[in-house]
């Protein structure tokens, strides 16, 4: 005989599928002060006052409700903030904090992940651990690490622009090949693979 679902399946079922329609929603429409924090509130994610969602931030699609975000908070764009890995932590975002774009907030199984009030996080950056109130940080900078003497254009082969970096010499300081940052060694040193 057939085994047929309990209701609470059906009940879990539409749940999660009216919670993914939400989510897409609020990822897309316009109204960051508005329109977004309402979805994401339906979604189950905790809202205090008044908050700022950029364009396709994505908030836990599986436990929104592990994220807590509280008043005078600016998401910028394309963040995205996950309150699980292999089971329900839950994020902090206390007041008057600010995220820049492109930023990934990722928190464990039964750890609280709180970002302080008052504190900036800079674009690009992965956050996995608590972040004091008032405190700007960020990852380090990009930095030159060659000079291209061969552009990387569609008529250079790989091995021709390879060859053709050099390292950036600090100023005043004369630089062997055994001094040169690691990341230019390592990869003028990489063997060159042919597709």
């Amino acid at each position: 005989m057939r085994k047929r679902y309990q209701p609470s399946t059906y009940a879990d079922l539409i749940r999660s599928g009216f919670n993914r329609i939400l989510h897409t929603l609020a990822r897309v429409l316009p109204g960051g002060q508005s329109v977004r924090p309402f979805l994401h509130r339906l979604r189950g994610v905790k809202i205090y006052g008044s908050v700022y969602i950029g364009d396709d931030v994505y908030i836990d699609e599986d436990y929104p409700e592990s994220v807590e975000i509280h008043d005078d908070v600016v998401i910028a764009h394309r963040c995205t903030i996950i309150g699980h890995t292999r089971g329900a932590g839950k994020i902090v975002i206390e007041r008057q904090a600010a995220i820049a774009s492109g930023c990934l907030i990722v928190c464990g199984p039964g750890r609280t992940l709180t970002i302080g009030e008052g504190a900036v996080i800079s674009a690009g950056s992965t956050v996995s651990h608590d972040i004091p109130p008032r405190t700007l940080c960020g990852p380090p900078r990009i930095k030159a690490f060659g000079e291209v003497t061969v552009p990387f254009t569609l008529t250079a082969t790989y091995e021709q622009f390879r060859r053709g970096l050099r390292p950036i010499r600090p100023k005043g300081k004369d630089m062997r090949p055994d001094t040169a940052p690691e990341s230019v060694r390592d990869y003028a040193a990489s063997p060159v693979r042919e597709p």
